[in-house]
């Protein structure tokens, strides 16, 4: 099963530029969770943050019991073996070809013959869709060939923790949809805990348990999956429907003056972009037919019942009925789990022009 991925009050600065700052919450071991957020808010940032690439000013990131703002670096080197990592540009080796790519970090990390090098090497090529291209190089394929042989690279280890960095990067929405059942086949399989950085609307809906979303370097929310799509958060709402009526701009900062103004136009009959607006909970995409129970799905849940009675009416309906059409199938009827105060989540809610913490329930 994957790790718990703790984080506490973490803050980072380029210089003078704050990237983010008090930065809270905790990847539930074995869950899928998505971080959202429009450009700059240094999502790629809090990535490479999590395996130590750049550290944080302040605050900590405990994985596996461990504090690794404060570990040696052998302690991290060895956290690092727990982590698969795709890169959004896949951040292959330009002189090696993709099979060579791919089997880097079997090479690096075990003492696995080249018979079982080759094995698991076609199996994950394989698994992503690229056999046959394993003597091309990355300069001789597509900028999406590129990002799966990065995720094929990602999973040879058999990770604990899977973090992905805006996996609909260079691909088409056929692969996007190809590449999210992959990590939800994975985590079914193997149980990890996988952190997904994405702009796309349709992933973020339909793919995580839990969902998080930074903006004004702040995180918004952060909670199960059920909670932040019934949310009714404006900076949430905006993001998720993709439209121009809420506080996003072009510029991420966007005055009242024009959010009044934009309001103006819709109202006169102006189309604001995005999406229809969705009511209620879309269904969350399931792992394929005869691969194993997703147990995240369980765990998240019931995590959900705790919680549910502190949620606005509306959220509170809407989410019961999301359980309803689950519960039996691949929703966790049946099944029994104990859970401590720390299981449930704090999430900060996005209040205009700050931002304050509220416990939305205790277990």
């Amino acid at each position: 099963m994957g790790v718990e991925v703790s984080v506490e009050g973490l803050t980072k600065s380029f210089g003078s530029q704050r990237i983010w700052q008090d930065v809270t919450l905790t990847l539930p071991a074995g869950e899928v969770s998505a971080l959202l957020g429009p450009s700059g808010t240094g999502k790629s940032v809090f990535l490479k943050s999590l395996i130590g690439l750049l550290r944080p000013e302040q605050g900590s990131i405990v994985i596996d019991g461990t504090n690794i703002l404060e570990c040696s670096s052998k302690e991290l080197y060895e956290i690092r073996k727990l982590f698969g990592v795709l890169f959004q540009d896949g951040a292959l080796f330009g002189s090696m070809n993709l099979f060579d790519n791919v089997a880097f970090p079997l090479r690096e990390h075990t003492k696995k013959s080249e018979s079982e090098i080759r094995k698991i090497v076609m199996e994950k090529m394989e698994l992503v869709g690229l056999l046959g291209a394993e003597d091309k190089l990355p300069g001789e394929i597509s900028g999406g060939m590129r990002k799966r042989a990065g995720l094929a690279r990602a999973l040879v280890l058999d990770p604990q923790i899977i973090l992905v960095d805006e996996p609909d990067s260079g691909l088409d929405p056929v692969r996007t949809t190809y590449i999210s059942q992959t990590l939800i086949d994975i985590n079914a399989e193997i149980d990890a805990t996988i952190l997904i950085v994405s702009h796309n609307i349709n992933l973020a809906r339909t793919v995580p348990d839990n969902i998080g979303m930074l903006f004004r370097r702040h995180l918004v929310m952060f909670g199960p999956r059920e909670v932040l799509l019934t949310s009714e958060e404006p900076v949430v709402k905006q993001f998720l429907n993709g439209t121009m009526i809420g506080p996003i701009g072009m510029s991420e900062e966007k005055d009242e003056a024009q959010m009044a103004q934009e309001q103006a136009m819709v109202d006169a009959g102006h189309h604001a972009g995005g999406v229809d607006d969705v009511e209620g909970i879309v269904p969350q995409m399931k792992a394929t037919p005869g691969m194993p129970f997703r147990q995240a799905v369980a765990r998240r849940q019931e995590r959900v019942r705790h919680i549910m009675h502190t949620l606005p009416e509306n959220a509170q309906i809407a989410i019961q009925e999301s359980l309803d059409e689950t519960s039996g199938g691949n929703g966790g009827g049946g099944y029994d789990y104990a859970y401590s105060q720390e299981d449930t989540q704090v999430i900060p809610a996005y209040r205009g022009e700050g931002y304050e913490n509220t416990t939305h329930g205790q277990g």
